[in-house]
């Protein structure tokens, strides 16, 4: 087991550890992690409340949780939200020192510390209705065990160093909150988990606007995006998600990619569709930014988007959602020494949106 830590360092390496889905239907789900991007199921779980799949590849860990009773509180996030994420549980080295921290910080306690399987879990309130569990596995544990989850046969003994698509991590999530919502979250991350501010943005598109701070883990090893809408301006997609998904929530999960031509090639060939951009970004594309990978033509047959900041370059595409409600939808990225995310890119990626989203309304009409 982990040596105990203080509070006071309580979040020191704290990284990413899975995130967990509620869904309707946990087989649909996986053909979408498995099939279109290459994630692969590892382990499961039934209890009389819950029908768990486990996914893994690199160092992303994906739970898929199907609610069996209506007092579950995955039966809540389905009726409200539909299908998403309700859990970004986080890795620690002491569970019961960062449950102290956190709640001491302000955070409000969902579940107090338990041991089970030799692993140490407890959980708070994040954003919304969206909770962080905190996850002490031994020195020696497998980095994707979970108490009560087992092998599925024929599948992988462990989760393989990449996707069959070449995604690795997860780079960063992007969580739209409602109006007036953006301050307080963010000091809730910075008391409560030891959250850092390392970016501020303000975007305006024609007359449509939003507010966004990224912060980030002290280890620098998880990220949050986080977004408000300017209610004085046109409503746009920031509000559409509010009012689709009910409230606060994940909007996106950006995958880190080791060559995002081949996993977008690879991903599209799956099925996936990606969000277009307009042949004018390409063609200035060439004044703007001297490429340090791949050729704009090659980008602009994918559609992949760069940006650039003092540390060096981004590359990045989002997809489309294939959510319901038109809400969660997923981005792949590859980073070229740039920490930054690109407010070309953010004002693009806006855009692209807002377009598809007018498309969308054109062919219902």
């Amino acid at each position: 087991m982990t040596s105990p830590a203080s509070p006071a360092d309580a979040f020191e390496g704290m990284a990413l550890d899975h995130i967990r889905f509620f869904v309707e239907d946990t087989a649909v789900q996986q053909e979408i992690f498995a099939g279109r991007y290459g994630i692969p199921a590892l382990t499961a779980a039934e209890t009389d409340e819950t029908s768990s799949i486990a996914l893994g590849a690199g160092d992303i860990r994906l739970v898929l949780t199907r609610p069996l009773v209506e007092d579950h509180p995955g039966t809540a996030h389905l009726d409200r939200h539909g299908h998403g994420v309700g859990d970004i549980a986080l890795r620690v080295r002491d569970a019961r020192a960062a449950h102290e921290r956190a709640v001491r910080g302000g955070a409000r306690s969902v579940s107090p510390p338990v041991e089970r399987d030799g692993i140490v879990t407890a959980a708070v309130m994040g954003f919304g209705d969206v909770i962080h569990t905190l996850v002490q596995r031994p020195d020696d544990a497998d980095p994707g065990a979970l108490p009560g989850f087992t092998p599925i046969p024929g599948a992988p003994a462990k989760a393989p160093a990449a996707s069959e698509t070449g995604l690795l991590a997860v780079d960063h999530f992007a969580v739209c909150l409602e109006a007036g919502g953006l301050a307080e979250t963010v000091r809730f991350y910075e008391e409560a988990l030891g959250f850092s501010v390392i970016f501020t943005e303000r975007i305006v598109v024609g007359e449509q606007a939003m507010d966004s701070k990224v912060v980030q883990s002290a280890s620098g090893a998880l990220t949050l995006t986080l977004l408000e809408p300017d209610l004085s301006r046109r409503p746009g997609q920031i509000d559409a998600f509010l009012k689709n998904h009910g409230g606060p929530g994940v909007q996106h999960i950006a995958f880190t990619a080791g060559s995002i031509i081949e996993s977008v090639a690879a991903v599209q060939g799956r099925g996936q569709e990606f969000l277009t951009t307009p042949a004018s970004y390409y063609r200035l594309l060439e004044g703007r930014i001297a490429l340090a990978r791949y050729t704009v033509p090659r980008l602009q047959e994918l559609n992949v988007l760069v940006d650039e900041d003092h540390d060096g370059q981004l590359f990045q595409i989002f997809s489309r959602s294939t959510h319901p409600r038109a809400t969660l939808f997923f981005e792949i990225i590859e980073r070229l020494g740039a920490r930054t995310f690109g407010s070309g890119n953010i004002k693009a990626l806006y855009e692209a949106v807002e377009a598809q989203r007018a498309k969308d309304g054109s062919a219902g009409a």
